[in-house]
């Protein structure tokens, strides 16, 4: 888990888009990360802890599933 390639995937880059073009580190501001996390994330090279992937979800005001997919 947490790995390139791992089970955990998201859609942080299509949300992003659809709140205007809203800016990685926007994003982190917001979420309470650096820049450099979201981007890790994003690229699916480190997985959040709950809190943090709670949060990102709250930013876009949708549920975590529609952020982030758990795949076998």
């Amino acid at each position: 888990m947490g790995k390139r390639g791992g089970m955990i995937t998201n859609d942080i880059r299509t949300l992003r888009a659809a709140r205007g073009e809203m800016t990685q580190q926007e994003l982190a501001d917001r979420v309470g990360v650096t820049r450099q996390t979201v981007n890790a994330i994003e690229g699916n090279k480190y997985s959040p802890s709950l809190e943090v992937a709670f949060r990102i979800a709250r930013v876009f005001e949708v549920p975590l599933e529609q952020v982030f997919q758990y795949g076998e």
